[in-house]
């Protein structure tokens, strides 16, 4: 059974179905019961793309060279440049970035990684790991089959009885992409977490569907609702850099039922994520329908 699909973040290319489901089965399970709810673990299955992310292995006399800070690409510049700015607003130990800071290509990655090297949200990710992370995002958006073959991959653990989607960072944007796409799929709730899907000119201009115009009644471009009759259960971490946006009610619709929690020292961890009340909360009120 796959009554509840699980939707994975960035850096989990060294995970398997398995591990996944060792996490999030008992985590989801467990936030369920605290909200008064019942759930099996075998009712969750997790979506497995990371290993679309992860280097082959190679013969040690033939390397493919490590991504440096100066093989960033425009599209993860800014990337950064925006967790920066996330990190320094929720993080006083961050030194918030100016123009001048800013000023140069060069100058401005290698001034992101030191400054968020001191932030505690991005505490023992090493810089390799970040680069790492912010090619993923890249590659997610900007290289065409690498987003189908993501999207086949959720499409494929879709089944009949599947009532919840469930998306952590990343994995909200595939999850809500996946269902705008199939408004025909039986899921009754999109439950978001620690999404970026509200990240103005990075993310959500790059959706698909591409978000509606500008209109009269409108300050801005408005997002797709994903499936006619669906819910909507967004939920962040007032300190979660990924989150940045935190409230996409103003550009999806006021339908969303959006929370703010308290993860504690782990922000953007999805464990806490999956485990809050909220979480459970929704969940058990899409799979009681």
């Amino acid at each position: 059974m796959s009554r509840v699909v699980c939707v994975h973040g960035i850096a989990q290319q060294y995970e398997t179905v398995p591990t996944l489901h060792a996490v999030w089965a008992p985590a989801l399970r467990g936030g369920v019961e605290l909200a008064g709810g019942r759930l099996a673990e075998d009712d969750v299955r997790c979506v497995l793309y990371g290993n679309l992310f992860r280097s082959p292995g190679r013969h040690l006399a033939v390397g493919d060279p490590l991504i440096r800070p100066e093989d960033l690409d425009e599209f993860e510049q800014e990337l950064l440049a925006a967790w920066w700015v996330g990190a320094a607003d929720t993080d006083p130990a961050v030194i918030a970035p100016d123009a001048r800071t800013m000023a140069g290509t060069q100058r401005s990655v290698q001034a992101g990684l030191r400054a968020l090297s001191r932030s505690k949200f991005f505490a023992g990710i090493g810089e390799r790991a970040l680069l790492g992370d912010l090619r993923q995002v890249r590659d997610y958006f900007h290289v065409p089959h690498i987003r189908g073959q993501v999207a086949e991959t959720v499409a494929e653990a879709i089944e009949d009885d599947t009532r919840v989607l469930v998306g952590h960072s990343l994995g909200s944007v595939v999850a809500y992409e996946a269902l705008c796409a199939h408004p025909e799929w039986p899921v009754r709730m999109l439950v978001t977490l620690g999404s970026p899907l509200g990240i103005p000119n990075l993310i959500f201009e790059r959706l698909q569907p591409t978000p509606m115009p500008k209109a009269p009644a409108r300050t801005g471009p408005r997002g797709w609702w994903p499936g006619e009759g669906r819910m909507w259960t967004n939920i962040a971490d007032q300190a979660d850099v990924v989150a940045l946006i935190k409230d996409l009610r103003p550009l999806f619709g006021p339908q969303i039922d959006q929370w703010v929690v308290d993860n504690g020292a782990n922000a953007h961890g999805v464990r806490p994520y999956l485990t809050a009340v909220e979480t459970g909360r929704a969940i058990g009120a899409a799979m009681a329908e």
